[in-house]
């Protein structure tokens, strides 16, 4: 299929760009202690009432908590191969626009980790993308995750004088666009076949997001509310594939600090599960769209070990959707459909 490059009257040929936003990790163990600062200095994802406190506690719980962390890193090989996974779906998307018969490039952009946004942001500039497309590999929205990042990428372009050369687009959610949806189902049901009772309904579903403070819940983000839609979702699209249901329940992780978080725990549900007599579960990852600490250690080992503990013999989980085909055809479709809405202002995008 051929690509007619896009083009605005008189300004000479317009170019596309998609930016993928995600948190970041450390790729090796000296990265720990300065990540762990970024994270936790970052007003957006860990908020204090006193804005000049935020730097000094950042450090503080650094400098506390990298010894622990680091450990947990050399238990999955010594760093995050998040930065990896998410240059590989970036390659995987620009691939599939290209099918699509849209012609993009497409970039990475970090909140905490490199290549930070900032980095990446100097690179589109200097490439002289007009439009861009802000994609964050977080299905669901929270002022933690997509606002955290949307939040960044908008003060940069304010101290840029506000790029007005440049169109954006936000994609701020997709917690049930369809091939999102169907990617899970897949993964879901091949790896249900895998237990020693395979019958859908001998096998309890356990999704298990990344927890929030609940203060944000309070305040309205719709974060448990996304992943609410895309539970329901993705039961009705595993009964017409199975033609059973199993039973499900959604739980949350990885709660950091003595503030409230959401929940219940997905450490305390396994427990509970184990208690109810359940004997075969299998965890979905359901927020975590590429493979790093949370899928690797949390539900790997600890949450793997603390089965082995309470007596629940099997204990299955499903791999992060990474490159998953459906996946990226999920994000093509979102970024197509950005640029078809746009097309008959800016007259770029789709082959004819």
């Amino acid at each position: 299929m051929s690509v007619m490059p896009f083009k605005r009257p008189n300004h000479g040929p317009a170019r596309l760009g998609v930016l993928l936003l995600n948190l970041g990790g450390p790729e090796k163990l000296a990265d720990v202690k300065p990540f762990l600062y970024n994270l936790f200095s970052d007003p957006a994802i860990i908020q204090l009432p006193y804005k000049f406190l935020q730097k000094p506690v950042g450090w503080l719980i650094a400098t506390t908590r990298h010894k622990k962390s680091t450990r947990l890193y050399e238990a999955i090989g010594g760093g995050s191969p998040q930065r990896r996974i998410t240059t590989e779906q970036a390659a995987a998307l620009e691939g599939e626009l290209d099918g699509m018969g849209v012609r993009a490039k497409v970039y990475v952009g970090m909140v905490c980790w490199h290549p930070l946004i900032e980095s990446t942001f100097q690179q589109i500039l200097q490439d002289k993308i007009t439009h861009l497309i802000v994609l964050p590999l977080f299905p669901h929205f929270s002022v933690t995750t997509t606002g955290a990042a949307a939040k960044k990428l908008i003060s940069l372009l304010n101290e840029h004088g506000g790029v007005r050369e440049m169109k954006r687009t936000y994609i701020t959610h997709y917690e049930e666009e369809p091939s999102y949806i169907d990617s899970l189902v897949e993964m879901i049901a091949a790896e249900i076949v895998k237990f020693p009772d395979a019958r859908p309904e001998a096998v309890q579903l356990l999704f298990s997001a990344h927890s929030i403070p609940t203060k944000y819940i309070k305040r309205g983000d719709p974060y448990l509310k996304h992943h609410q839609k895309t539970v329901a979702a993705v039961m009705a699209g595993l009964k017409r594939k199975l033609g059973a249901e199993s039973p499900h329940f959604l739980s949350f992780q990885s709660k950091v600090g003595p503030v409230e978080w959401l929940g219940p725990s997905t450490e305390d549900t396994i427990q509970r599960f184990a208690k109810e007599g359940k004997k075969q579960v299998l965890a979905v990852p359901i927020s975590f769209v590429s493979e790093h600490i949370e899928t690797l250690y949390e539900l790997d080992i600890q949450y793997q070990d603390l089965a082995r503990e309470v007596g629940l013999p099997y204990f299955r989980r499903v791999p992060a959707l990474n490159c998953h085909r459906s996946f990226i055809h999920g994000l093509a479709t979102l970024v197509k459909e950005k640029v078809s809405a746009k097309a008959g202002k800016a007259r770029f995008g789709t082959a004819g």
